[in-house]
């Protein structure tokens, strides 16, 4: 579904720019859109989280079947100069992971089916400052990238759950920190500015509470466990 939503932006935006960059007529729409200190807008998206695992020992990767999320926030953005935007884009970002255990997790030890599988329900708040650097407006297009830092508050978290996974609660973090990498293109349609763009996150910070048994089949041979993340928003301004 990402691959096929990827091909119809791709293609929507190749459509676009074929248009204005060749169109004899080239008629500006909200040419002075960007020329305001302050704007404001909101996006909507899909994401696509997943973990990167670092281990103690050699064992199996802990396998993480990812699924699409759902994305919704406001954006903030302040004119730098001419080519650069400051952008706060505060959201909410709803997601799941199923992270899987290879048997040898559990050499020794008597387990079931459900032991193997470890469901991870976040529902973020997401507060990113970005850096946007954009280059110079052809008729009704302009495409940028982004740069940036951010924090995420996980209300799903259970970190200061006593119970862990040996009676079948995986923990995680409450704050995580990232930075964030990305690009995009402005649209500038008769009514509105329109932008789909993609952007990827990664985390700076461990995440994994790790269990009372440092022997734990499930976080024992973890040394680290980090989000990492795609991000498809459409932004109207």
């Amino acid at each position: 579904m990402k691959r096929i939503l990827l091909l119809l932006i791709v293609v929507f935006i190749s459509q676009h720019a074929d248009a204005q960059l060749f169109n004899k007529e080239k008629i500006k729409n909200n040419e002075n859109f960007d020329k305001a200190f302050l704007s404001w807008g909101y996006f909507l998206g899909i994401n696509s989280y997943d973990f990167n695992f670092d281990y103690n020992r050699n064992l199996k990767d802990i396998q993480v079947e990812r699924s699409a999320g759902f994305s919704v926030g406001l954006i903030g953005n302040m004119r730098l100069s001419n080519h650069i935007d400051l952008r706060l884009e505060p959201g909410l970002f709803i997601t799941k992971r199923l992270l899987h255990y290879h048997p040898s997790y559990f050499n020794g030890l008597s387990f079931n089916d459900s032991d193997l599988e470890r469901e991870v329900r976040s529902t973020y708040i997401h507060l990113p400052m970005l850096l946007k650097f954009s280059t110079k407006r052809v008729n009704n297009i302009k495409p940028f990238i982004v740069a940036g830092l951010s924090t995420a508050l996980n209300l799903s978290s259970n970190e200061e759950n006593p119970d862990d996974n040996s009676i079948g609660e995986f923990r995680s973090k409450k704050n995580v920190f990232f930075y964030e990498l990305g690009f995009g293109i402005d649209l500038y349609l008769f009514w509105f500015k329109f932008t789909p763009s993609v952007r990827g996150i990664f985390a700076i910070n461990d995440e994994l509470v790790r269990d009372a048994d440092p022997n734990s089949p499930w976080t024992g041979n973890v040394a680290s466990m980090k989000t990492r993340g795609l991000f498809i928003n459409f932004t109207f301004q």
